[in-house]
């Protein structure tokens, strides 16, 4: 019989998720609890958020700008009375501006301002600003799909961890049974005693096992709680029997990485940085602006008013800047190689996933095989062991050997069914697929 370090070993990975509330959790309810409580997603949603708001700034290049300004001044000094007297309109030569005296001036300026062409930096800059938003709705499904996968999987350990936790309760009511029977042989002559305290040392392992395995699925049903983005509660977790979603997960038929939102993502960080090697290379180039402002002056010494109007188009051109532009041209070029590299590298990165991910499942469905006949075969020989213990045809040594590959057997069934629908998430989720449907 495998030593009892086997079982330990057994047991441990089973037990890693954990859950909340007393209504039984299905697939569906956990993804969509996840989707909406789990930091992660919270965060992606903010980036959206946030790549919003440069879009709108990208978009106020298109428009218009108004500026309103105003301000009270009282002097006497020679420059502010013959602007003073010009602006209120009461200018004259019989005045002594050396000496113009007290002079005050209250003035409201209006004035709207419209970028008429920019050398190519709005367009270049709205573009990636409408690039860096795509991207970051594609962060936000690559998160998505990331948290229904590990949702999933997380579920499986629970469920894993419970029924190994009932196999091994089996199998201690079993080997009670074993000794309550061992002990009466004992009393009757019919066996030695070294063999009846071989049984109960047995028995008193697997209760150890089982008090392992309890405490190992109590740890899942906390992890299960902890990548929902619930607060831990004093109500159990109920898994719900059956799950459709479970159930109806089907291996994929295509092996097509094309729609891996990170990869979606980067295609739209690479436009975003094209897009700002354009808006570099407009920085050389002449900026062309129209204009008109209106005036009003007032004057409370003078007791005088007036308003004046202009408006007209400047054009700006940078005949020399000491290499600054032809540097940022450099910088954004730089940066525009690095994302194609990420790329690169990325769809190499995908490409290695799903063949890892496809054979993993492979061989998880050729051990599920495995497992369910050997579990077959380990019923009917502990089946037989039993009988022939209690006529007194077997040693206890050889009937511990039997109910030990049997609990073996039965928790390496467990695992495998387990493994089975993780590695076809894992599958999944290397495609960009989901294991249900994400809003």
């Amino acid at each position: 019989m495998p030593p009892l370090r086997f079982y330990v070993l057994l047991i441990v990975p089973l037990v890693s998720g954990s859950a909340h509330g007393a209504t039984a959790w299905t697939v569906e309810a956990a993804v969509a609890t996840a989707l909406r409580e789990n930091p992660d997603a919270t965060v992606a949603r903010g980036r959206i958020a946030g790549a919003a708001a440069l879009v709108q700034q990208a978009d106020s290049a298109w428009r218009p700008q108004v500026t309103l300004s105003g301000g009270y001044t009282r002097t006497n000094s020679a420059l502010g009375g013959l602007m003073t007297a010009l602006n209120q309109r009461t200018f004259s030569f019989d005045r002594d501006f050396n000496r113009p005296g007290q002079v005050d001036n209250l003035n409201l300026t209006g004035t709207v301002a419209y970028s008429i062409y920019s050398g190519g930096q709005a367009t270049a800059r709205r573009e990636a600003a409408r690039a860096g938003i795509r991207a970051s709705e594609m962060d936000l499904r690559a998160v998505q799909l990331q948290l229904a996968a590990d949702v999933v999987k997380t579920l499986l350990q629970l469920r894993k961890a419970r029924e190994s936790a009932a196999a091994i309760e089996v199998s201690v009511k079993s080997h009670e049974a074993l000794v309550a029977n061992a002990r009466l042989r004992f009393e009757a002559g019919e066996i030695l005693k070294a063999d009846l305290l071989s049984l109960e040392v047995q028995t008193a392992q697997v209760r150890a096992l089982l008090s392992s395995a309890r405490r190992g699925a109590a740890l899942a049903a906390r992890a299960f709680v902890l990548i929902l983005g619930l607060e831990p509660a004093d109500e159990g977790v109920e898994l719900a029997e059956n799950d459709p979603a479970l159930l109806g997960l089907e291996s994929p038929a295509t092996s097509d990485i094309s729609q891996r939102p990170e990869l979606l993502g980067l295609q739209e960080r690479l436009r975003a940085a094209e897009a700002m090697v354009a808006s570099a290379r407009g920085a050389g180039r002449p900026k062309v602006n129209a204009f008109v402002s209106a005036q009003y002056d007032q004057g409370w010494v003078s007791d005088r008013h007036a308003n004046s109007v202009q408006g007209g188009v400047m054009v700006d051109f940078n005949v020399f800047d000491g290499g600054q532009v032809a540097g940022k041209i450099r910088q954004a070029a730089a940066e525009l190689e690095q994302v194609k590299g990420q790329l690169r590298k990325a769809t190499l990165q995908a490409g290695f996933e799903v063949e890892q991910a496809r054979l993993a499942h492979a061989d998880a469905r050729e051990r599920l095989a495995v497992t369910a006949v050997a579990v077959a075969q380990a019923e009917e020989s502990a089946g037989l062991s039993r009988l022939r213990f209690e006529k007194g045809n077997l040693l206890a040594a050889e009937l511990l050997g039997s109910e030990g590959r049997l609990v073996e057997m039965r928790l390496n069934r467990m695992v495998a069914e387990a493994d089975e629908r993780s590695s076809l998430v894992d599958l999944r989720r290397a495609l960009g697929l989901s294991p249900v449907v994400l809003p």
